[in-house]
């Protein structure tokens, strides 16, 4: 199920002369002044004169505070052209500076999602004039095109109350020829669109997505956004000697897959390669290990590191970075039954390694394994991998705090590039007594502590993984557990459901990679 689309564009033209449906300004809070005392964020002059100087005065009697993603409506009567003002609330004003971008994408997110039932929404939110204007721009484009996301869903019959979501966006901006700006517009598309079809992923049902139907899905996008593609199926994965896959898998009527997704620069680019790795579980009922039944419905969403993954490589077909990236995405189903793989097992991973499998509700691990394996006898320089891989990562960050393991360097370019789009990580340690209770008196390693101990549970992931990687590879596990679906309310530009994370955070470190090695 596809969501609807939504394009993007720039305008120039006096925002109280905009012929739209809605136009969305920013408004500050003032602490420590008297209650419902508003600030206009840069962008709405011309609106506020054309309220004679009482558009602050009117929005606070609606009850607006400035609080940070706040959205009150408010019909202009002719006042502007468009009919409705949505002033979207942006916190307190940064003290000589502009709102941080983040702000910014949340604002837009939220305005945008609010003014579902109009066609075009321009979006009038403060832009500085400086070096940090691209962040700025790019941060609101993201954010109105992300927070006007729906999933298309599989209702049957018309929802009479349901608005339908936004269909353009415009970006009221100085100059809207100027070519910077057209091509943060351009990136800013590319990558909603990328994380749009991430979430899409996600948010299928689990029996409209099991894996031949998800490979197929993304080896479809991704054949047509002109990337190389490779699929192994159940006898290839079985020939090949993938035996994680295989045997997370084989418990499961739908059999596994391994999409292999390929893209290579003009010229070679700067000769550098990026192996990207996500987990494709696209259910996890705990296999003869059974999780509990209460929540399990979410487990359909045990495939968002996959779906991420597929989702970056589409954006780099079209941002064409100068690094080759090559996207492993190993796909199975996790379930009980008579073919089903079991506690006790010994499992020959792709690169030889013999596992003990004390847990089938660790399968994630059992996967990833074998594609990480593949892409360092492939060949790479750095390998990134997200999954979301275990509850420890919930427990010790929260829902919208991912975990990052793996070598240090890589690690901290990952905190600084989820830090930059707005996809907060932490860096974690892979302690050598984690990996001591992970030995086994009959393999190489098992899959859990041999104990069954909890603790750490969330470094006992990235301690199995980084068993698979070569020395010479620099890694990063990026555990997304949390928030890689969100299953509260809407919020600035999640809706609710996948969120795309870590998509947009991906597609920097690429880049970076790209201009800096």
């Amino acid at each position: 199920m596809t969501s609807p689309t939504i394009s993007l564009s720039l305008v120039d033209t006096d925002p109280a002369e905009l012929a739209v449906d809605a136009i969305v300004i920013g408004v500050h809070s003032q602490p420590g002044e008297p209650a419902g005392t508003l600030l206009l964020a840069s962008g709405a002059e011309s609106i506020a004169a054309a309220f004679d100087g009482k558009l602050t005065e009117t929005l606070a009697l609606l009850g607006a505070t400035g609080g940070p993603g706040e959205v009150i409506k408010l019909a202009t009567l002719g006042t502007v052209t468009a009919p409705v003002i949505a002033a979207v609330g942006l916190g307190p004003e940064p003290t000589g500076a502009a709102p941080a971008p983040e702000s910014l994408r949340r604002a837009a997110g939220a305005a945008v999602r609010a003014l579902a039932g109009s066609a075009r929404v321009a979006l009038a939110l403060p832009l500085p004039d400086d070096a940090d204007a691209p962040a700025a721009l790019r941060a609101v484009s993201e954010g109105g095109l992300l927070g006007g996301y729906r999933f298309a869903g599989y209702k049957t019959r018309p929802q009479p109350a349901r608005r339908e979501p936004v269909a353009e966006v415009l970006v009221a901006v100085p100059d809207a020829g100027d070519a910077a700006a057209v091509a943060e517009v351009a990136r800013a598309q590319a990558v909603a669109n990328a994380v749009r079809s991430s979430r899409d992923w996600v948010n299928a049902a689990p029996n409209e997505l099991r894996p031949p139907a998800f490979a197929d899905s993304v080896a479809t996008a991704a054949r047509a956004a002109g990337l190389e593609v490779e699929v192994l199926d159940e006898v290839a994965l079985r020939e090949g000697g993938y035996g994680g896959i295989t045997a997370v898998g084989q418990g499961s009527q739908a059999p596994p897959r391994l999409v292999r997704i390929s893209y290579t620069p003009a010229g070679g680019g700067n000769g550098k390669r990026v192996a990207l790795v996500g987990k494709g579980i696209t259910f996890d009922s705990g296999g003869v290990s059974i999780k509990p039944s209460q929540g399990m419905w979410e487990m359909k969403a045990d495939m968002a590191g996959a779906g991420a993954v597929a989702g970056a490589m589409l954006a780099v077909a079209e941002l064409a970075p100068a690094v080759s990236v090559t996207a492993y995405v190993p796909m199975a189903e996790n379930m009980p039954s008579g073919t089903a793989y079991r506690p006790g097992d010994v499992i020959t991973m792709f690169d030889g390694k013999r596992v003990e499998v004390l847990n089938t509700d660790a399968e994630g691990r059992m996967i990833l394994a074998d594609a990480i394996a593949r892409a360092c006898t492939d060949g790479c320089d750095y390998l990134l991998e997200t999954s979301t891989l275990t509850g420890g990562q919930v427990v010790a960050l929260g829902k919208k705090v991912a975990g990052v393991m793996g070598t240090p360097e890589l690690c901290e370019r990952v905190r600084t590039a989820g830090e930059a789009v707005g996809e907060p990580t932490w860096p974690m340690p892979l302690p050598e007594d984690v990996r001591k209770g992970m030995d086994s008196e009959i393999a190489d390693i098992s899959q859990v502590n041999a104990g069954m101990d909890r603790a750490g549970h969330m470094l006992q992931g990235g301690v199995f993984l980084r068993e698979f990687v070569a020395e010479e590879v620099a890694w990063a596990h990026i555990d997304i557990a949390g928030p890689g679906y969100h299953s509260g309310e809407p919020t600035g530009y999640w809706t609710k459901g996948g969120t795309g994370v870590p998509v947009r955070t991906l597609l920097h470190l690429i880049e970076d990679i790209a201009s800096q090695g």
